[in-house]
Parts: structure tokens; sequence; C-alpha cells
């Protein structure tokens, strides 16, 4: 079936009360992560406060009852904050609404079109480029309020932005610096403290009695806010048919992003708990989410990898603690939403920033640009369109360049010598000791294959002891599959199975070597016949 949320079949299978205690503890803790989190993005994408609160309410409560996840958490991420904020200053508030709807609409094609494998296309080095990207401007549009500079109107330009920030830099208000350091010192050493009540929370609940207690003069929400609401009504955008086609561009832009982050966000929650989602019954989810949402005022949403992750490391494994963390959203969001106007500015900023160091992928970034120079001009060339131009640009560009620098590459096999000396191959695997398998990659391990040949090698090594993985047909790998491959032969190694591998060429080699796959596997575990590989393995099993 194509649509089968993951909660009716859990449900159906039946759910220990322990569990059901479990999520319930898990949930609490993500609504409390997720209260800064979510105020913070919607302060920063041009919209009141209270827009991130129902977005995570409403759209976090969908995803959890209509996902194709175990764990996914929904809500406002800020790899939207950019587009909101664009969006909202070309089309006003109207405009978001419709465009957001029009994209839930895209995502729920893209589901019943079976394109929950999208992601297998986008490759690693576009991801990295334009999520370091949003990264910079997220970043970036945070130094005034971070500072203090007095500016009325900020360009949406990066380097005009920069540029009045550098004329204005002598106005620093010394409290609202002080208040933004403190604030990012307690959002990141905070956990050494306990992991069970998360630093942004502590920083804002500290920063703003602090503020309050002894009277410090900056900005806070109020200021710009003077009322937040706490009403979650039905409010209808205008619609005018004639206008509609200026909105498909902020919608398939939306659908996109939204799309592979959730799915990016399932991927990264299924190495979690070892499980698997349902990649087009979460499209179809995000897309039911993303249209409901805005009639109640939010935001577009998506999969939260930061809270989906808290979910799942505090025990979270049912779609009962995504549900109890929008549950306990609404009732802050009733009682206690005047306190939000108390909020220093430069306690979001200072939590935005930290937010947007984590989105960096840094690490990610500085390995691909000394990894092929193939997936570092797909890298840089989607980071600075990114930055520069706008996101849309960047994609487009990104995947026309990804397959364009793809297609050079396969042409260039036909120029270079495989290595395997494997002249008397044993090639009747079913001579093999048991516990011993042997897994034959037949062609190019790239970006669109990683996903596919990773879950393969996963899945046979688990009912091995010694798994020997033959690479004589691999011609080249790039920074996808070098990616997907760390993380299921660490995966591998954790549940104590041995990798072995045979005819691996030298740029193979030298790859895998960059990316510390060979320390990971170990270099006397590396063979370049594959009758030594299984001279090998036989010893290790006797």
């Amino acid at each position: 079936m194509l649509f089968q949320p993951k909660l009716f079949s859990l449900l159906s299978e039946g759910i220990s009360k322990k569990q059901i205690i479990d999520d319930v503890f898990a949930g609490v803790i993500v609504a409390i992560v997720a209260i800064p989190l979510a105020i913070a993005f919607a302060v920063a994408s041009g919209v009141s406060p209270e827009k991130g609160l129902i977005t995570a309410i409403v759209a976090g409560l969908i995803i959890s009852i209509l996902g194709g996840s175990r764990v996914q958490i929904g809500g406002p991420t800020g790899a939207f904050i950019v587009i909101v904020y664009g969006i909202v200053q070309e089309y006003g508030i109207d405009g978001l609404l419709i465009s957001t709807m029009m994209a839930g609409g895209i995502l729920i094609l893209f589901g019943f079109l079976k394109l929950g494998a999208l992601l297998k296309y986008f490759p690693h080095p576009l991801i990295v480029g334009f999520t370091s990207g949003i990264a910079l401007v997220i970043f970036s549009t945070q130094v005034k309020d971070a500072l203090g500079l007095n500016i009325e109107q900020l360009p949406a330009e990066f380097i005009e932005k920069w540029s009045v920030y550098f004329s204005h830099i002598h106005e620093i208000n010394l409290f609202t610096l002080g208040i933004t350091l403190l604030t990012m010192l307690i959002t990141i050493y905070f956990k050494h403290l306990t992991t069970k009540v998360p630093g942004s929370f502590m920083a804002i609940i500290f920063m703003t009695m602090m503020v309050q207690f002894f009277e410090i003069p900056v900005s806070t929400i109020g200021t710009f806010f003077q009322t937040i609401s706490n009403e979650i009504t039905l409010t209808a955008p205008t619609v005018e048919p004639n206008n509609l086609s200026h909105y498909l561009a902020p919608a398939l832009i939306i659908a996109l992003l939204g799309g592979i982050e959730s799915l990016l966000s399932a991927v990264v929650a299924d190495g979690m708990i070892g499980g698997h989602h349902r990649s087009n019954t979460e499209l179809i989810a995000q897309g039911i989410a993303n249209i409901v949402t805005p009639l109640f005022g939010g935001i577009p949403a998506t999969g939260a990898i930061a809270r989906t992750a808290t979910n799942v490391k505090n025990g979270g494994r049912t779609p009962i603690a995504g549900i109890v963390h929008a549950l306990v959203l609404l009732l802050i969001m009733l009682f206690f939403i005047d306190y939000a106007k108390l909020i220093p500015m430069s306690c979001l900023a200072g939590i935005l920033m930290v937010v947007a160091y984590n989105m960096s992928e840094w690490k990610s970034f500085l390995s691909i640009l000394k990894g092929s120079p193939f997936d570092a001009i797909v890298l840089v060339s989607t980071f600075l369109l990114t930055v520069l131009v706008d996101l849309t640009v960047a994609i487009q560009v990104g995947i026309v360049l990804s397959s364009l620098l793809f297609m050079k590459r396969m042409a260039d096999i036909n120029c270079k010598v495989l290595v395997d000396d494997d002249t008397n191959s044993i090639e009747n695997y079913s001579n093999l000791p048991a516990g011993i398998s042997v897994y034959e990659i037949g062609g190019p391990l790239f970006f669109a294959s990683a996903k596919q040949y990773a879950e393969t090698i996963h899945n046979i090594g688990f009912s091995s002891k010694v798994l020997i993985i033959r690479m004589r047909h691999v011609p080249f790998i790039d920074s996808t599959a070098l990616h997907n491959l760390q993380s299921t032969l660490q995966s591998l190694r954790e549940m104590n199975i041995i990798i072995l591998t045979s005819g691996t060429n030298d740029e193979v080699y030298e790859d895998l070597k960059k990316h510390h796959i060979v320390t990971l596997i170990g270099e006397e575990n590396m063979f370049k016949s594959f009758p030594k590989a299984v001279e090998k393995a036989k010893a290790l099993v006797e």
C-alpha cells in the first residue's frame, strides 16, 4: 500500500506500557527543546513568535500521526528561515500561506508518484553545499540583534548586509553582546551539567530573568511584537487565482527542501534505531501538514533532524512521542505565551547562531574539499550560489553540475586500468564455510547507487561473521558513497562483524584512505586478490 502511517501499524502490533511511558517522557523533553527554536525560527523568518509554535503544534501532530517514520518530529526548521523571510518580503503573509499550501500539494504528488527515493539523486556535496550556505546566511541575519546595532532596514543581499554591519560597528551595545555570548555558552555547554534539559531553553529562562531583574536596556520580542496571540484559529488566506502562478517557484523550493530535509532526517533516525521509514508515506504526511498548518497561520514545516535525534536519545521509539510533544507545546502556548514578550532579541540571536554553526557541517565541507575535485566543484558552486544568489538557483545549478561531472567521470572510465590479480578466483561462493559472506560491487559507487549498495552491504553483513566486499569492478567512488559506506561499515563494526575487501584499485584506495575508511576496515584486511581475502576469512572464522 502506498500510504501506510507507522502509527497505525505499530498500534495494530501493540505497544508496551513501558514504551508508552518512555515515549511520553521523550515527548516532553522534545517539546522543551522545541520552544526556543520554534520562537526563534518564526522571529528570524519575519513573522510573529506564535506562528512558530502553531507550526510545531499543528504540523508536529499531523506528521507524527500520519508519517512514515517511527520517531520523526516535525515543525519549523532553520533551513526555511531564508526562504520564508524572502517570501514574506516579496508576497506578504498571504503569499507565504498560499506558497506553503501549494508546496504541500506538490509533496503529496511526490508521494503518490513514488518519488520517496528522490533523496538518493541529490549528491552529498550538493546537500552539504546548500546546507552550509543556509547556515552562513542565517548567521549573517542575526548579527544586528547579536551586537545591538541600530539599523532600521537591512539589505537582503549578503555582501551589502555585511557592508552595513561594518559601517555601524561603532554602535555595538555591550549589554546586548554580553547576553548573546552568555546565551551561546549556556546553549553549548549546559549539556555537561545535564542532558535532560536543553541548553537553549535554560539560556532563554536565565537571560530573560536577568534582563527583567536588572532592567538591562536591550530589545526584547515585546519591542517588535506588542501582542502575541495564544489562540489557534482558522485563517484562510486571500487567494487571487490570477496570481497563483507567482507562487509556483517559492512553492516548489519549499517542497523540494521540505522533502529532502524530512527524508534525510528519517534516514538519520533509521540509523539510530535500526528501523526503516516509509518514504512515500512520509512525503504525503509532510504534504498534508503543509496544507493544513497555514490554515491556522503556521509557516512551512518539515522533519527536524535535531529534535528527531533528541527524541531518539531520550527513549522515543513510536509516534506517540511526537504527539505528546505537540500537546505539551499547545499547553505552553495557551498558558505561558505572554512571557515570550520578555525574551531578549539578542538571546534568540545567540541561539540561532549556535543553530547555524550546527547546520554548517564544516567537517564534511572540508572533507569534500580535500577529496575529488569534481565533488569540490559542486560543493563550492552550490555554497556560493546559496549565499550570493538564492537557494533555488543553487539547487538547479548543483543538480546540473553533478550530472555533467558524473557523465565526464563515466566517460573517463575506459582510460583507467582496474587492479585485481584474481587469475584463479574462487567464483563458487557456496563452498565457503558458514559465517563468511561475499558481496561484489559491479560498477561505480556514486550518489545514485550509494544508498542501494550501502543497504545491501548492511543486510548481507548483518547475517555474517566475516563479509568480503569485492571491489574489482569499482572504477571510482564519490563522497556520497563514501559517506554512506562509512556509516554502514561503522554499524557492522559495532556488531563485531569483520569486513575484508579485495581488488580495490589505487584511486579508490586513496579515496577510502582520505575518508578514514581504510582505518575503519583495517589495512591488514584489504587485499588485492580475492583468494587471499578468502584465506584470511577462513582463518578468522576458524
